[in-house]
């Protein structure tokens, strides 16, 4: 991974945010997966679900 702009940190992060959008920004399914607190997975499934609502940009723009 030496030269790669991924940490093992962004790798979890966005591994913990992609469960969420896929399964649903369910708080206790991200506990129960990745051993999360529930604040921990609350903010993921906060952060998922912002996503998830948020519009699509078209390309270009």
């Amino acid at each position: 991974m030496r030269g790669q702009d991924a940490t093992l940190e962004k790798l979890r992060v966005g591994r913990h945010l992609e469960e969420a959008m896929v399964k649903g920004p369910v708080p206790l399914h991200l506990a129960e997966v990745f051993g999360l607190d529930e604040k921990t997975a609350t903010r993921y499934a906060d952060s998922a679900r912002a996503l998830l609502e948020r519009p699509l940009e078209s390309p270009g723009s």
